[in-house]
């Protein structure tokens, strides 16, 4: 059995060698893993540090939808998982997803808790933010058998920005989706408000692109669009309730940032 990861970078130096370190401290064997970096015309050392962990190393874009599908094109695995090169495997990740996968053969896809690790106290508010989304349709599937990923097409390369939705939403139209319990980590590092709204203003560009895929009537895109469950009822499903009262100052800071989000989205 092969594992097939993708990892899509572009200037990414300060990130990929973390990355892929957490790769091959995987509780799973390491000739059972197959590592790919797709890379888009990075300007600094991110190539050169990849292929001293693997010799699959490639330039393509211009965007992750099409960095990924390029990926995929390029593994010979039963299995795809996806990352971002800013992000670190728990040791069991690998091992747990394909438990998970081999034990259930239903199953299309896999959630993977997914945490974020920033400084300050704004890093913080987005880490509580983060722990709401596992497994809801603000979240998307990253482990998914090979078979399914080319049955639904990949993703959408019309997309930058709600192209993990996108997926998530085939994906789960294809077949039952499920969530392991061990967490990727996210680094976002120091958190810049700037630079975290402009961030969400380019990821933005095409929502309306995928809403008149789907239909403003689809209900994922009403509760992905809509403030209902964007600002409510997504942090209090579930008894998460408990977690928003039990750190009022995060919540109050959460919500301060989802609102600016939702201004930039109008505004634009």
């Amino acid at each position: 059995m092969l594992i097939s990861i993708i990892i899509t970078t572009k200037n990414e130096e300060r990130n990929i060698r973390n990355c892929l370190k957490s790769l091959e401290n995987q509780d799973f064997p390491r000739e059972e893993i197959e590592v790919v970096v797709v890379d888009n015309d990075s300007a600094d050392r991110t190539k050169e540090i990849a292929r001293r962990y693997t010799d699959k190393v490639f330039n393509w874009g211009p965007e992750r939808s099409a960095q990924r599908n390029f990926g995929a094109q390029k593994t010979e695995g039963n299995y795809i998982l996806y990352l971002d090169a800013d992000m670190i495997l728990s040791r069991d990740v690998i091992k747990n997803c394909v438990s998970k996968m081999e034990g259930d053969g239903e199953l299309a896809g896999l959630y993977i808790p997914e945490k974020i690790r920033g400084r300050g106290f704004w890093g913080k508010v987005r880490a509580f933010e983060r722990s709401f989304y596992d497994g809801t349709v603000i979240d998307a599937v990253r482990f998914v058998r090979k078979n399914k990923f080319l049955e639904v097409g990949g993703f959408d390369e019309n997309f930058t920005g709600p192209e993990d939705w996108d997926f998530d939403k085939k994906i789960r139209n294809a077949g039952e989706v499920g969530i392991i319990e061990t967490p990727l980590y996210h680094n976002e590092e120091e958190f810049r408000l700037k630079k975290y709204l402009a961030r969400k203003k380019y990821y933005g560009r095409d929502f309306e692109k995928y809403i008149a895929k789907w239909g403003k009537d689809d209900p994922d895109i009403r509760k992905q669009f809509g403030c209902g469950y964007r600002y409510f009822v997504v942090f209090v499903e579930n008894g998460k309730w408990k977690k928003l009262l039990g750190s009022p100052l995060f919540a109050l800071g959460m919500f301060f940032l989802r609102g600016l989000v939702g201004l930039n989205y109008k505004l634009q």
